[in-house]
């Protein structure tokens, strides 16, 4: 054996290709060409692209390893003295070793990981408070069940092609200003498989999946708002060639309820009350998410107050406990009094001695602009 190509990359004789390939990536860096130009370093240069080319090739690896070069003459190989005779394996190898990039060798598998899918799902304000169960129809693609995703037809099988051999790929040699050099590019026949389907599955067409429809059984948790995905794994697309499906993403969208307006996990709404009820105190009876309730107005309160009903909103979709609801008093004044209506209220103005009330005045609301510039003048 006239070369020790692990020697000249510097790796044991039991190194691995990762470890074969991260040593000619360092020594291609320091000695190319484009880098050092003495006739010296060339030489060298010349002599790590020879052991590369036998070393990553599991074929003239193992001619190497029981005695035979399979550079030499009489190995089958065009030499290692030169770039012309097959120093290059790929000339891939060589981009790899300046820019990093990873060139896929051998034929690419023809089953690929499937994509992700998402749909749309109306619930009610209840079920989101509670969290619910829900069948849902998904259109997606399956295995093909008359291939079994294989992708030929029943009784045939992908073949070997005769292009690229198998290996995926077709070399192309081009002369360069640093010899002969060997280029790949995926075989057009196959389009990198290394197999071709000669006779397609006739329901897929050669895909390894189909469009159906099937039924999914999803669970709500409580607590869920407008916007809230929920991923269901392995149950959206099945992927080329019956690859692993992706996963399935259902977005909750919450419907408008008659009476309640949600605010993040508290629930709000408004009752309007006469104005004789906020005088003298009432119970009002409101349908609740729980159940009907009735509203304590206590004697005296105004418009604008509120009642909390604490821990009957929306669960807390992390951690225990509930939101509150919060009812909003709106106090109405009747605008139209008919003659006794108006002498009763005319004695209460009397008794109570408001028929001339002053009025109580207060500054008015004041604009954005107006609560700045006092804030800089120090008001």
């Amino acid at each position: 054996m006239a070369t020790d190509y692990y020697a000249v990359l510097g790796v044991r004789r039991d190194a691995s290709q990762d470890e074969i390939k991260k040593a000619f990536r360092r020594l291609a860096r320091e000695l190319h060409p484009d880098v050092n130009p003495d006739p010296k370093t060339q030489e060298r240069f010349k002599e790590i692209n020879a052991a590369y080319e036998v070393l990553s090739d599991a074929q003239k690896k193992q001619v190497y390893d029981l005695g035979g070069d399979p550079l030499s003459a009489s190995g089958g190989g065009g030499g290692a003295g030169g770039f012309g005779q097959g120093g290059f394996g790929n000339f891939s190898d060589i981009m790899d070793a300046f820019f990093g990039t990873a060139s896929q060798r051998g034929p690419r598998s023809r089953t690929r990981r499937g994509q992700d899918a998402m749909i749309r799902l109306e619930i009610d304000l209840s079920e989101a408070a509670f969290g619910t169960t829900k069948d849902i129809q998904v259109d997606t693609a399956v295995v093909c069940t008359t291939c079994s995703g294989e992708g030929a037809a029943p009784g045939t099988s992908a073949q070997t092609c005769d292009m690229c051999r198998g290996r995926g790929e077709v070399s192309q040699v081009t002369r360069s200003f640093l010899g002969q050099v060997m280029t790949s590019r995926p075989c057009p026949q196959c389009q990198g498989f290394g197999t071709v389907v000669p006779t397609p599955c006739p329901e897929c067409a050669g895909d390894g999946r189909i469009r159906s429809r099937r039924t999914l059984t999803v669970k709500i948790p409580a607590g869920v708002d407008n916007g809230t995905r929920i991923q269901l794994a392995g149950e959206g697309e099945v992927g080329p060639g019956g690859g692993p499906a992706g996963d399935l993403y259902v977005e909750i969208h919450e419907l408008a309820h008659a009476v309640f307006q949600r605010r993040g996990d508290d629930l709000h709404c408004t009752v309007t009350i006469p104005m004789t009820a906020a005088a003298l105190g009432t119970q009002v009876p409101l349908e609740t998410l729980d159940g009907m309730e009735e509203i304590d107005i206590r004697p005296g309160t105004q418009s604008g107050q509120s009642v909390p009903l604490h821990g009957r909103g929306i669960t807390h979709l992390r951690g225990g406990g509930r939101g509150d609801l919060i009812v909003h008093v709106e106090v109405m004044t009747p605008s139209k009094l008919d003659a006794e209506q108006e002498r009763v209220l005319r004695e209460l103005a009397q008794l109570r001695g408001e028929e001339r009330p002053t009025g109580q005045f207060q500054p008015g609301q004041q604009g954005l602009f107006s609560r700045l510039k006092d804030a800089f003048n120090g008001r």
